[in-house]
């Protein structure tokens, strides 16, 4: 049977996102969404446990003994990144592990809408990537800060869990903080970042109402800063930010969102026709008419504002969805399948 080494050479040669590790199963690859397995036979618990320790030091192999779970990056001797987990399952030992990029990809490669170009031009208020797990988000992200990186002089923080993509300073600085690592948390590096004159400030997702509370105020006062936010529809964007706040703050936190907003960007990750992937996305800018919506709680327009604001970069994900099937790009099926949630 493979060693962990060669698993991983052969889930980048067919183009894997993650390798499951699991006793009972044989070794998985998510391959455009799908578990593919790549060996015949099944894992002993012993041989599952060989695997994912594999990945471990010495010092991290007793610190998940202790608490179960362990949560890190590693790298091979190529220098490419991983994401891994590793846990207990019914007392065996399991891992999952995401293959990172290392580097980011640029924008133009993504072929993203005009306006997710121009909006890194800016220089304050909020841009929220959006969308459910796995679509895209933090690659789309990175992207924007790469292009900042590329052509402009800015100040660059960003604060992540962990970094899946490296920044060499280009035209900008670009200093990454890894929460556990180099701050305690999205919240305390936040509010530090805030005293080291940044220009451009991007947090790996959004998890609690004081992090999104400051990330709003900074947003607002003349900071630039880049966001993810797990949600399925733009639509549901206020109810999503709102579940984090506390009791009776509600009408604190759309002030607060329809000052600082500048625009979310929602992401699809769709499988192609020839065996690899490309972005539907749908575009909302924050302008007047947004900002009062979102003030009167009614976000049901949302759609119909985005709908008739082409002419400010904005775009349906019917749009784009029509569009990548006449360039030939994606099959029917998907499009079916994603326009059922919109």
């Amino acid at each position: 049977m493979a060693d962990m080494q060669s698993i991983l050479e052969r889930a980048r040669f067919k183009g894997a996102t993650d390798v499951h590790i699991a006793a009972g199963s044989p070794v998985m690859l998510r391959i455009e969404g799908d578990l593919v397995p790549i060996t015949k036979e099944l894992l002993s618990a012993r041989r599952a446990k060989e695997l994912s320790y594999a990945l471990l030091s010495g010092e991290q192999i007793a610190e998940f003994e202790e608490s179960l779970d362990l949560d890190f990056m590693a790298s091979d001797e190529n220098h490419r990144r991983y994401r891994v987990n590793v846990s207990y399952g019914d007392g065996d030992v399991g891992a999952s592990i995401r293959l990172l990029a290392g580097e980011p990809v640029p924008l133009e490669k993504l072929r993203l809408p005009e306006i997710v170009g121009k909006l890194t031009r800016a220089r304050k208020g909020l841009i929220l990537i959006t969308g459910s797990t796995t679509q895209g988000k933090t690659t789309t992200m990175n992207g924007m800060i790469d292009t900042i990186n590329r052509y402009y002089r800015r100040h660059i923080i960003t604060i992540e869990d962990p970094i899946e993509y490296v920044h060499a300073n280009k035209n900008s600085i670009v200093r990454q903080r890894e929460v556990g690592k180099d701050t305690r948390s999205f919240h305390s590096g936040l509010r530090a970042a805030l005293r080291q004159n940044p220009d451009v400030i991007a947090i790996g997702e959004m998890r609690d109402y004081d992090t999104i509370k400051i990330a709003l105020t900074a947003a607002e006062t003349g900071v630039l800063v880049l966001s993810t936010l797990h949600i399925i529809s733009i639509d549901k964007i206020i109810g999503r930010l709102l579940a984090y706040a506390p009791d009776n703050s509600d009408g604190h936190m759309r002030a607060l969102l329809a000052e600082g907003l500048l625009a979310v960007v929602h992401q699809e990750l769709l499988p192609t026709i020839d065996g690899g992937n490309r972005v539907a996305c749908e575009t909302l800018v924050a302008t007047d008419a947004v900002r009062n919506v979102i003030r009167k709680r009614g976000t049901f327009h949302l759609r119909n504002l985005i709908a008739t604001g082409q002419r400010y970069g904005m775009q349906t994900m019917k749009t784009s969805l029509d569009q990548v099937l006449a360039e030939g790009v994606i099959a029917e099926s998907v499009h079916e399948a994603v326009m059922e949630n919109y």
